[in-house]
């Protein structure tokens, strides 16, 4: 049992149009790049704070002022362009943990819990 196809009257048939492959479009800055808009993307991005650090910070009494944020935010820019991942930062009397690529603080402490940490799983620090 062979079942008709039919063309709608009115309508002309065309030639099926080549579909275009996932992932060949090209996304372009100004310069040109991909790179470039991913790099401004990150720059624009502030850093965040895990729900761990949340957690210590809150615990530990420790508060940021807007200042010691920008300060922060310079660090991890830093650590970014000098190729850090997982980077100590030193700002005043408090340390932080942070994940480079994420722009987000992993944990954190004050100087009175300082005193004989060692520190594992970073490769790099930045003293404000």
């Amino acid at each position: 049992m062979s079942q008709d196809f039919k063309v709608p009257r009115g309508l002309p048939i065309q030639p099926i149009q080549p579909q275009r492959q996932p992932g060949t479009g090209r996304v372009r800055g100004q310069d040109g790049s991909f790179a470039k808009i991913l790099d401004d993307k990150l720059q624009q991005s502030s850093v965040k704070f895990s729900a761990h650090a949340t957690k210590r910070l809150e615990a530990r009494n420790i508060t940021l002022s807007a200042q010691q944020l920008t300060t922060l935010e310079d660090a991890v820019e830093k650590a970014r362009a000098k190729g850090g991942r997982e980077t100590l930062i030193l700002l005043d009397n408090v340390a932080l943990v942070v994940s480079v690529a994420n722009r987000t603080v992993i944990t954190a402490m004050d100087g009175d819990n300082l005193k004989d940490n060692v520190f594992t799983q970073i490769d790099s620090a930045v003293i404000t």
